[in-house]
């Protein structure tokens, strides 16, 4: 902001003065270079001007135009204008020294052209920061030219100035000794103002990173855009950073003027603590910081003259609404807010002083030409002061507040010597409360323990009584056919016996072919050759029956594997086999079972656990089939595969299948879908402990009306899951 305050601002005040002040130009034509006056600033009516906004004029047409106006002006000050504007001027050398100079003290212009008599009439030097700075005549960031006039007469100049920047042309002629002094002079006055700047900055970053005020952040960033804008304005950064670089020469005023505008609200937002105080100023400067951002998208799309009209525009609006918040939160007897208004102030007098010097109320001098610097440099010190005495101002409230904390440390340390008499008090009566609870807790634990013991318990009776009540039942088939056919047999055998008996008798008889008549009489009888047929049938049943009896205690020798208590290897078909063999009385005669059976090597497991897995499961899908309302073919179908490392079973039925909600549940203890007192519901929570014990895991499949599939993985060896 503040780079563009000085422009925009001093327009501002231009306009006042111009209705107040009473000019008395003194139409001096000649610029007289004297020994009494070795420099001289070209002011009032010794300059005369011509407007040509096209901007297309030749030097001829101008020469002898009879437009030319005399400037009522100290200063040539044109402010924004895309007009090309001819300056005239007419100087006398009354020295001893042929060569004079002349120095234009404003270094952003960007084309200015010198037209001086030669001796073959006029000719130009070129001159303007859009032009090589190599070529200029003397290597400086102000524009400064060699002219000869010999003495005692006088020779007509003429400038040609066209910029995008506000068009401001001080003058200044005289003999060399005496323009290099000023040109020291004001380059010494700059550099003191950038060393102040430095100063400022390095001594802000200690304080900054000591006491971690971010205050002091952003003054930091202000006094650098401050100093970054005057390095820009006074044309040091162009001598001595940019100058061959004419993308960054064109933007680099502008890009100050909106950083400094930027900088210098996020500063106030912090010094000034706007955020807290009063929120609507708050958003109102992030509005202004926004519309500053957006002139640095418009100088990049080459919308310099829009740019530049906002930016003075809003350096008015900012520094207006700036200076009025710091009044009002001074009034409020805000000491930070005094010293910003007392800094403020003095950067606003400079402002005016310095456009007053334009204007022919104050000379222009050294000082006053360089007022606005000095003015930055006394408020950037000024600041400084304001954010040390913030420090004090912190350290006086922290003093107040750790002696209003000792006070209230103090009561709270009687409070607390109070409070501890009573929580002793309130935590031996809750301890005892909870050893009281514990203990019925424990009493109550090892009742439920009790109670899940039982439930197991009393499930595997269940199971057992189920168990053997099949294998009765399969029992009891085959000995029905072996005892049936003991007695038949016995009077198939008797029969025989007759018969070898009457072979016997015959050694005593006499009349053996009567005897051997009737025994074949008796042959006759008792049909011999059905009997051989019959026995040997009655023979062939006895031998299923003990074969099927056989291969009951077989199957129930398998499934208990009362003798491998421990891991053992196992082919895990017989454990699938012997389980249905128990469980054929239960299977209904709808009820088929299919086997897809895989090669599967043997695995490591306990095989007693593992068929009660395949009984529970077993037992579950032919209780979902039987609770089925209308029954047609069913199925169990029974899948084994191996995947990697583990052998899998799929065991699906047709039952009536479950729900979503059923699914998450059973393999829960004590849940089940069936009626009270027709089951405990531990079942399939067994399935689940037995499977996680082998390190495996079992998924359960199913829809409401379509079945359910259980799905079982085994590791082949256990023992190495385990590890």
């Amino acid at each position: 902001m503040r780079l563009l305050i000085r422009p925009a601002f001093y327009k501002f005040v231009c306009l006042l003065l111009l209705v107040t002040a009473r000019w008395v130009p003194a139409w001096a034509d000649t610029i007289c270079i004297s020994h009494n006056y070795p420099i001289q600033l070209a002011e009032y009516g010794q300059l005369e001007y011509l407007l040509d906004p096209a901007g297309d004029l030749t030097f001829k047409d101008v020469e002898h135009s009879p437009a030319f106006q005399k400037l009522p002006k100290q200063i040539p000050n044109f402010g924004l204008t895309k007009d090309a504007i001819w300056l005239r001027f007419t100087v006398k050398n009354s020295t001893q020294f042929p060569e004079l100079m002349f120095n234009i003290t404003y270094p952003i212009l960007d084309l200015i052209d010198l037209y001086y008599p030669g001796p073959n009439g006029y000719e130009v030097i070129p001159g303007g920061e859009l032009r090589p700075f190599k070529k200029r005549p003397v290597v400086h960031q102000n524009f400064v030219y060699n002219v000869s006039i010999p003495t005692g007469l006088s020779s007509t100049f003429y400038l040609r100035i066209q910029s995008r920047e506000a068009i401001l042309v001080p003058v200044y002629i005289g003999t060399a000794r005496e323009i290099y002094s000023k040109l020291y002079n004001d380059d010494l006055l700059l550099s003191i103002y950038i060393g102040i700047i430095l100063v400022m900055i390095f001594y802000n970053t200690f304080i900054f990173f000591s006491v971690k005020d971010w205050s002091y952040f952003y003054y930091i960033i202000y006094i650098a855009c401050v100093g970054l804008a005057q390095i820009c304005l006074h044309g040091f950064g162009y001598r001595f950073f940019w100058h061959e670089n004419l993308y960054v020469t064109e933007q680099s005023v502008l890009w100050a003027g909106a950083l400094s505008g930027i900088s210098v609200l996020l500063f106030v937002q912090s010094f000034l603590h706007v955020r807290e105080k009063a929120p609507w100023a708050y958003r109102t400067m992030n509005l202004f910081v926004i519309v500053y951002s957006s002139t640095i998208v418009l100088s990049l799309l080459g919308y310099f003259s829009v740019a530049y009209a906002l930016i003075d525009f809003l350096a008015i609006t900012g520094v207006s609404f700036i200076l009025l918040f710091a009044i009002m939160q001074a009034v409020k007897h805000s000491r930070t807010a005094k010293i910003f208004v007392l800094a403020w102030t003095v950067f606003i007098l400079a402002i005016i002083c310095f456009v007053l010097k334009d204007v022919g109320i104050i000379p222009y001098n050294i000082f006053t030409s360089h007022i606005i610097v000095i003015g930055s440099a006394i408020e950037v010190i000024l600041l400084s002061f304001a954010l040390a005495d913030k420090i004090n101002t912190f350290k006086a409230e922290k003093e107040a507040s750790q002696a209003i904390a000792l006070e209230i440390s103090k009561e709270n340390e009687q409070l607390v010597r109070e409070q501890n008499i009573i929580l002793e008090a309130k935590v031996q009566e809750r301890t005892e409360e909870l050893q009281n609870s514990n203990h019925d807790l424990n009493v109550a634990l090892t009742n439920l323990k009790d109670t899940q013991t039982r439930l197991v318990e009393k499930e595997k009776m269940a199971s057992l009584g189920q168990l053997t009540a099949g294998i009765a039942h399969e029992i009891n088939n085959p000995i029905n056919f072996v005892t049936s056919n003991i007695k038949p047999l016995k009077l198939d055998i008797a029969d025989l016996q007759e018969l070898l008996n009457r072979y016997d008798r015959l050694a005593d008889k006499t009349d053996i072919q009567s005897e051997l008549k009737s025994i074949e009489q008796f042959k006759r009888e008792i049909d011999i050759e059905y009997i051989h047929e019959e026995i040997s049938s009655l023979i062939k049943g006895i031998e299923d029956g003990a074969a099927r009896t056989a291969e009951i205690v077989k199957g129930l020798r398998t499934f208990s594997r009362l003798d491998e208590s421990d891991v053992k290897s196992i082919d895990i078909h017989e454990g699938l086999d012997s389980t249905l063999v128990l469980l054929r009385n239960g299977i209904p005669p709808n009820v088929n079972i299919i086997k897809h059976y895989a090669e599967l090597p043997k695995i490591e497991c306990y095989a007693g656990k593992i068929n009660q897995v395949f009984m529970n499961i077993f037992s579950n899908a032919l209780n979902a089939i039987k609770s089925k309302k209308e029954q047609h073919n069913e199925s169990i179908t029974i899948t084994t595969g191996q995947e990697d490392q583990f052998i899998v079973i799929r065991i699906k039925d047709t039952g009536i299948g479950m729900s979503e909600e059923v699914q998450q549940k059973i393999f829960d203890p004590f849940f089940t879908t069936k009626d009270v007192g027709e089951g405990t519901g531990l079942g399939l929570s067994i399935v689940f402990s037995i499977i996680e014990k082998h390190k495996g895991k079992i998924i359960v499949n199913s829809t409401p009306g379509e079945g359910a599939e259980f799905i079982i993985y085994l590791p082949l060896n256990i023992t190495i899951h385990q590890s």
